[in-house]
């Protein structure tokens, strides 16, 4: 068999590793003091439930972060000719299915790759190159907050799971403001985060009517954790449960 993609997991092997050892010195603990068995009960609960959501969003598992990669670009309206960005690409998995579906268009994928996650430009290249596209997507290194194109430069943008991570910005609206600074008008978009939670996008409505108000022609939402493929334990608001798709046509 030839080489695999290597996309990663976005839940890290530490935090279950990590979960469970506190368990387990807790619960050697509580052998002297009982009232310290609590927190290791929780503490194994905690280590276990990612266990279980880790596999879920593996391809060995559910394969929940594929279809919510595919979610993304089930609601670009686009027809797949021209240049796309992918903002804050991680290891290239949904700029790759993006040049996928459109085989005639250009893909641009930005991070910025800091040490918080296992992400990199090289891996983000031989994932292009295992998958058969690399001579239509680029990698480049820049920030959701001040992307280094022109206004209206290109004919697609779509992102998955990024603008809220942007800690420079203290308004993530912001974020999703410069994201479609640089879609030209009449392209098309999808963008798929946390949109539910209000400290950061506030009210959702307000969110859509704001957008609307840059001169967006056209902004719809779609809440993801009502998919078919997400599993009723997913569905928690700190995993899936506060993140929407808001696509349409600028």
């Amino acid at each position: 068999m030839g080489e695999k993609a290597e996309y990663g997991n976005w839940v890290s092997k530490k935090i279950i590793y990590l979960s469970g050892f506190l368990g387990f010195i807790f619960l050697g603990l509580g052998l002297m003091f009982w009232v310290l068995i609590i927190p290791a009960v929780l503490f194994l609960l905690v280590s276990v439930y990612f266990l279980y959501v880790r596999y879920q969003f593996s391809p060995q598992g559910g394969n929940v972060q594929d279809h919510i990669w595919t979610l993304v670009l089930a609601n670009l309206d686009w027809n797949g000719e021209g240049r796309a960005l992918d903002i804050g690409c991680g290891n290239g998995a949904l700029t790759i299915k993006l040049a996928q579906k459109y085989p005639k268009a250009q893909i641009i994928g930005i991070d910025y790759w800091g040490k918080t996650w296992e992400y990199s430009k090289n891996v983000c290249e031989r994932n292009a190159v295992i998958e058969g596209v690399s001579k239509q997507v680029a990698f480049q290194k820049a920030s959701a907050l001040s992307l280094p194109f022109d206004d209206g430069y290109f004919d697609a943008a779509v992102s998955n799971f990024v603008f809220h991570m942007v800690g420079k910005s203290k308004d993530k609206r912001e974020v999703v403001r410069e994201a479609l600074r640089v879609v030209k008008k009449g392209g098309k978009f999808s963008f798929q985060d946390e949109f539910l939670i209000k400290q950061l996008f506030g009210e959702i409505d307000d969110l859509i009517e704001t957008i609307k108000s840059w001169g967006i022609s056209k902004v719809e939402f779609v809440q993801t954790r009502d998919a078919d493929f997400i599993p009723r334990a997913l569905k928690l608001p700190f995993i899936l449960g506060t993140i929407g798709v808001i696509s349409g046509e600028k």
